[in-house]
This record gives structure tokens, C-alpha cells and sequence, in this order.
């Protein structure tokens, strides 16, 4: 039986209204209309917003512009930068509580976990900071003695930073510092269904001393207000994290312009098991990984790839301890998973636990929705006997459904984590250094955990391979990926290599 954490109402609660910032200004959109957001695990409006048009979004790209063109941001010192975004950081974090409760009510996440994410947003903006002084260029004095060398590093310009409503302040934490960090302006535009701890974000960066029209959030559809930040002549970079559908509609866009391009993609991550592990940590981390975020992550460890000779015993134990999960309220600090994003990811998350079980795979745990009298809500769920060529084995489901395969060699295993378009994490469990670092080394993922599961720092980078994405984020290179490289050739002396004949 799944623990069961039941809503509560939100009593007084008062439906919070934002404005978007333009400029420097909070204004209304150009047509007047709002969005209104339903919280997943209270079924009620918690949020409205003025909802961005085409004509807002090209108001944000030109104050974006002229800010970067006419404006201090791109001329401060590194350190007047660091120094305000570390500003930016101590407000994060004297504002965690409010931050957290935002993203808890609109992603339907557990508040405990909201808390963790705002931490570590709050580190993110101050390694940002400490990076803004470390950007440097190169200097080439070995070119012979009539010629100097000097490659510049500038700020890439007006960038569009895109974001999901899974992680709502921690994903723009990943890009916004670094883009601000290296001298860029930026539009930022959140998830129409969690975008309200952004716009408070714009609160924090107003107060910090980031000027106007160096930062700029609007609010709308990707159609409306998301799609003029991918192809509008004026923009120069797009970073985006979402579906690797629409990522390929951004990069499209982005290439009648020839713009850089930043993807975070989805991920269909395997946890290889071979009979060495230390199974008593395995399970939990299995656990983990499938159901943090409801499974609404695309760092999931969804896919359970298991040595055949210990497959039932670990079914079984990740069974039990799964019933074990406290599944509710995200606001009760109890809670370890929450509710899921609409009623209509829940019918397909629903819909692909269905299609598994009608190709012959079997549900050993959960699989059905919870009915918890409000919002919306998925029961843990593991399937077994799941075959490599199953939808549920290779699409992200996005949910909190854990998907067990076999092998019995090394060589089956790999060939199993690498048959997918996917490549943004995997982890390998055995006490055998040499298997996890053979595994560690063909398998084709952005990021390769050993002996434990979606563990992190901002000092490492983070990105996948094929469809998971583009670039990287985070690590000591991240401010580098929001500027351009210009070389400097300078003749010294008089000229000695004449072209026509003296």
C-alpha cells in the first residue's frame, strides 16, 4: 500500500497577481489577458498572470538590446558584477521560504524538496559570481618578434533563456548568472504553469542593482511570446531546457538567424545493476531516482537495466520499499511525492503504464492514478518484464514509472543503456572499479554516476549527448558558452613582408 499524504485546503491563501518586467518596468501585457494557474495538488487558482503576446516579446527583445548596446552592464568591472549577483544570492536565500512555497503550489513538487532546490539555486548564483572574474582571453607572444596575439572574450549579446515548469527556480539558476556573469542582457521566459518564483526573481535582481533592461521576464504559450525569442534578428543566443520536441522546433527557428543555440533535452537515463552492487543502497537510490520530482525530471532513473541472476529479488525490494513513499500534500514537509503538473500528463503517464501492460510487461507495484480528493496524483509505479523495444523502455514518460529490463553480460548492458536516441545521465552499481569505469566509459550520457544516483555540484557540468541537448551547463566553463572569442593580430615594428615588389 502507498502512504498516503491527503491535500489541505489553502485557507486564506490569496491568489498571488504578477506583472511582467519590461525595462525595468512592470507592465501589463499589450492585449490585457492573463493566465491563470491551478495548483496540481489543491485544485485551486494559486497564481495569475498578464499573459505575453508576440508584441511583448519583441518590446523585452529591444530593451534587451538597447541595454546591452547603450547601457553599464556590458561595461561594468567583473567584479561590479560579481559583486551584485552575489547580492542576488543572499536574497535568494533570504527569500527561500516564500521561493519554495511558489514552486511547491505551481509544480505540484513536495515543499521539503522546493527548500533543497532553493539552496542550491542560492550556491549556483554565488559560483556564477566567483566565475564573472575568472572569464579571461588568451595572449600569443610566440608568433614571432613582429606580431602580438590576444583572442578577447565579449559577451554574445541578447540571450533568450526558455524554461520548464519542473524545476522553475533551479533551472533558471543554471543559465541566468552565467549569461549575466559573462556581460549579456536577456528576456527570460518561464513556464506559463510555474512562473511566478521567476517574477519574484525580477524583484530580487531590481533590488540587487542588476539596471534596467539587463534582465527581462515575460509570461506566455510558447507559440505567443516563446517562439519571437527563438528566430527575432535581434536576439543572438537561445538557452533552452524543455522536451527534445519542442528543442528541435527551437533550433529551427534559431537557425534562420544562424543563432547559438543551448538545449537541456530529456533523458531516458538506465541504472545498470550487476550481482556485486551493495544492493541495500541500490534499492534507495532506485527509489529515488525514479520518483524525486514525481518523476517529472529529466534526470530520472527510469530505466532499470538489472543482472538477470538478481533481477526478481531487486524487483521485489524496490516493490516494497516503494509502498513505503509518502505520496500527497506538497505542502505537508512529509511528503516525498507530490502531485503531477495538469490532468493531462497524468492521462498520459496513465496511458503509457496501459500500453506497457497490454504488450505483456507487469505491473509489480502501483499504475494506476490516486484519487486523493483534490488535485492530481500518480501512484509509484514499477513494471517489470519490460522488453528493450517497448515504448515505456524508450520515450520519456515523465512520470513517476520505473521500468525494469535484464542482461546477463557487460557487452548486453551497454548495448541495452545505448540503444536509445537519449544520452543524458546513467549510473552503474558494483563494487568492481573496473566494471563501473567500463561502463563509465561507453556508455553515451552527458553524466556517468558511480555507486549512487542524480548527486551534483555546480562546479560539474551538466548536459547530454544526442537528443539530450546541446552544450553544457554549470562547471567552470559555463559563463564561456554566453560569449564570442575575437582576435586581436597586431603587427609591431615596420612592415617587412611587402606584397608588391619596393
Amino acid at each position: 500500500m502507498t502512504v498516503l499524504v491527503r491535500p489541505k485546503a489553502l485557507g486564506d491563501y490569496k491568489i498571488r497577481e504578477f506583472r511582467m518586467l519590461i525595462d525595468g518596468q512592470w507592465a501589463d501585457g499589450a492585449e490585457g489577458r492573463t493566465i491563470e494557474r491551478v495548483a496540481p495538488g489543491h485544485g485551486v487558482v494559486v497564481s495569475r498572470y498578464q499573459a505575453a503576446t508576440k508584441a511583448d516579446a519583441e518590446r523585452a527583445i529591444a530593451a534587451a538590446r538597447r541595454a546591452f548596446e547603450d547601457g553599464p552592464w556590458a561595461r561594468m568591472t567583473a567584479s561590479e558584477r560579481s559583486l551584485i549577483l552575489l547580492r542576488a544570492a543572499d536574497m535568494i536565500a533570504e527569500r527561500a521560504d516564500e521561493l519554495a512555497f511558489l514552486d511547491a503550489i505551481e509544480s505540484g513538487k513536495p515543499i521539503s524538496q522546493a527548500r533543497g532546490e532553493l539552496a542550491g539555486a542560492a550556491d549556483i548564483w554565488r559560483y556564477a559570481a566567483a566565475l564573472a572574474r575568472e572569464l579571461s582571453g588568451e595572449s600569443y607572444n610566440t608568433l614571432g618578434e613582429g606580431t602580438l596575439g590576444v583572442v578577447l572574450r565579449e559577451p554574445i549579446g541578447v540571450v533568450s533563456i526558455i524554461t520548464p515548469w519542473n524545476f522553475p527556480f533551479l533551472i533558471v539558476s543554471q543559465k541566468l548568472p552565467f549569461a549575466l556573469a559573462a556581460g549579456c542582457t536577456t528576456v527570460v521566459k518561464p513556464s506559463e504553469l510555474t512562473s511566478a518564483s521567476t517574477l519574484v526573481l525580477g524583484e530580487i535582481l531590481e533590488a540587487a542593482g542588476v539596471p534596467a533592461g539587463v534582465v527581462n521576464i515575460i509570461v506566455g504559450t510558447g507559440p505567443e511570446a516563446g517562439a519571437p525569442l527563438t528566430s527575432h534578428p535581434d536576439v543572438d543566443m537561445v538557452s533552452f531546457t524543455g522536451s527534445t520536441g519542442v528543442g528541435r522546433l527551437t533550433m529551427a527557428n534559431a537557425a534562420q538567424t544562424l543563432k547559438k543555440v543551448s538545449l537541456e533535452l530529456g533523458g531516458k537515463n538506465p541504472q545498470i545493476v550487476f550481482p556485486d552492487a551493495n544492493l541495500d543502497e541500490f534499492v534507495d537510490a532506485a527509489v529515488f531516482g525514479a520518483y524525486f520530482n514525481a518523476g517529472e525530471c529529466c534526470n530520472a532513473g527510469s530505466r532499470l537495466i538489472l543482472h538477470r541472476d538478481i533481477a526478481d529479488e531487486v524487483t521485489a525490494r524496490i516493490a516494497s520499499l516503494s509502498a513505503k513513499v509518502k505520496v500527497g500534500d506538497p505542502l505537508d514537509p512529509e511528503t516525498q511525492v507530490g502531485a503531477i503538473i495538469t490532468p493531462q500528463h497524468l492521462e498520459k503517464i496513465a496511458g503509457y503504464v496501459s500500453a506497457a501492460s497490454n504488450d505483456g510487461a507487469t505491473v509489480a507495484h502501483g499504475g494506476a492514478p490516486l484519487d486523493l480528493g483534490m488535485g492530481q496524483f500518480m501512484t509509484p509505479t514499477i513494471l517489470s518484464a519490460v522488453k528493450p523495444e517497448m515504448a515505456v523502455a524508450r520515450e520519456e514518460v515523465f512520470g513517476p514509472v520505473l521500468s525494469v529490463l535484464t542482461f546477463e553480460t557487460t557487452e548486453e548492458a551497454i548495448r541495452i543503456a545505448n540503444s536509445i536516441d537519449y544520452g543524458l545521465s546513467a549510473s552503474v552499481w558494483s563494487r568492481d572499479f573496473d566494471t563501473c569505469l567500463t561502463i563509465g566509459r561507453r556508455v553515451r550520457a552527458g553524466t556517468i554516476w558511480m555507486n549512487t544516483f542524480m548527486d551534483g555540484a555546480a562546479e560539474l557540468p551538466f548536459g547530454g549527448y544526442r537528443q539530450s541537448g546541446l552544450g553544457r551547463e554549470l562547471g567552470r566553463h559555463a559563463v564561456e558558452d554566453y560569449t564570442e572569442t575575437k582576435t586581436l593580430n597586431m603587427h609591431i615594428g615596420e612592415r617587412t613582408n611587402w606584397w608588391v615588389p619596393r
